[in-house]
């Protein structure tokens, strides 16, 4: 792997603006995938959030992308949620300021106002929700002719969220001689028929692990009755600071919310029922450390990439092995340490036991902790083997992190390969 970033044929300006930011040494997606890109190739790269993709695909966009006509973007990167989508939107401002290159995001929960102004301005590279950018087409604001480049974002994540349709739509609207980067935690599947179907010829980098990779995230399944929750979720927020709490409805997240700022958290609710606004709002107090908790629906677990998380709750327990990965996915990013926590009611127990098979967790009775009846676990307790209490000052040992796709976060030691 390169040592810095002129290795990778990255333009000195950029060198220079990366070092600005303290952005010295490259991350391994971002050795493997940038000097193809640059070079005009297709990529596919396999690669989890946090390991520096946006960076990745974001040096080859400003260095080729050329400048755009009023209603017609030269390239066009799509995003599965509207936060994601803003926050490239935001790493990509600052990537192509030296080329004086203009980016714009397109998402729904807002009005088209102001959409529409930057359109008829020129955008030269429209980071899109597949749903927006599809209704600006059909309505006729936007043409998808001049795009030369495109890259698709989180593909798997599309695929979850049934929008593969809607871009296979846009791909098939896009210049056929583009360049196409896609970047996804998983290649297989209904990616793979993006891959086979909508690349030429692309060069395959995929970030594995070292064998000796550190696993700082512990993982631990807490017995709790069901009155008691929001009471030991108020306990986890106060052990562990900023911490992102997973409910299963829209409702349950704003009722959560609330039930915690009575409890003296300062808590804020996300979900697909809220404005765009309001989502923006809650994110930004969330990542500024004015709120302590964020309480989210799966909905939005993709779309928050806030650094220092330093919990993730499963309120509800998740739905199954991806959901719980996803939303576990928010702490214990590039290396740092993480405590993921998931509370189980007698009603959960049976779901939680098939869920840890799934995840090749030990399975057993989850570590018994009730609300009132005991000091919250801190980080460096572990899930116990085969269910036995584990007492943490005396066993500091960390329950083995389930897998994930697509390989490690951060520079913590993962290595990669690329194929061509």
């Amino acid at each position: 792997m390169s040592s810095n970033f002129s290795d990778l044929g990255v333009p000195a300006a950029a060198v220079s603006s990366l070092a600005a930011r303290g952005i010295l040494k490259p991350f391994p997606i971002q050795s493997m995938a940038i000097p193809p890109a640059l070079a005009g190739r297709d990529v596919c790269g396999r690669a989890p959030t946090g390991s520096g993709k946006t960076i990745a695909f974001g040096i080859p966009l400003a260095e080729r992308v050329q400048r755009a006509r009023p209603a017609r973007p030269r390239a066009l990167v799509l995003a599965p949620t509207r936060e994601l989508a803003a926050q490239i939107t935001e790493e990509l401002g600052i990537l192509v300021g030296p080329y004086k290159r203009s980016v714009a995001a397109f998402y729904g929960g807002v009005g088209f106002g102001l959409q529409l102004k930057a359109l008829r301005r020129g955008v030269d590279i429209a980071v899109a929700c597949p749903g927006r950018l599809s209704d600006l087409v059909r309505r006729g604001n936007l043409a998808l002719g001049d795009v030369e480049m495109v890259v698709i974002d989180e593909a798997d994540r599309m695929a979850d969220m049934g929008f593969l349709p809607d871009v296979k739509r846009i791909l098939d609207q896009v210049r056929p001689d583009r360049q196409t980067l896609l970047f996804s935690a998983t290649l297989d599947g209904d990616v793979d028929v993006l891959i086979r179907h909508y690349q030429n010829d692309p060069v395959r980098c995929e970030v594995t692990a070292d064998a000796d990779e550190i696993d700082r995230t512990t993982h631990q399944f807490l017995t709790t009755r069901r009155e008691d929750r929001v009471t030991m979720t108020a306990h986890l927020v106060a052990s562990h600071g900023s911490t992102v709490v997973f409910c299963r409805t829209k409702h349950g997240a704003d009722r959560l919310a609330g039930q915690l700022q009575r409890a003296g958290v300062a808590a804020v609710p996300i979900h697909g029922g809220r404005s765009q606004p309001q989502r923006d709002r809650a994110l930004k107090s969330f990542a500024d450390g004015r709120a302590q908790a964020l309480v989210a629906t799966d909905v939005a677990a993709r779309g928050i990439h806030v650094d220092n998380v330093g919990c993730v709750v499963h309120f509800d327990v998740a739905g199954d092995q991806k959901d719980y990965l996803h939303r576990s996915g928010r702490t214990g990013r590039a290396g740092a340490e993480g405590f993921v926590v998931t509370l189980v009611t007698d009603a959960d127990r049976a779901k939680v036991r098939q869920l840890q098979k799934d995840l090749r967790l030990p399975v057993g009775s989850p570590v018994g902790v009730a609300a009132g009846g005991g000091p919250v676990p801190a980080r460096g307790s572990s899930v116990p083997a085969r269910g036995r209490p584990t007492n943490p000052s005396r066993s500091p040992g960390r329950q083995p992190r389930p897998p994930r796709p697509g390989g490690p976060r951060g520079r913590g030691g993962p290595g990669g390969r690329v194929t061509r």
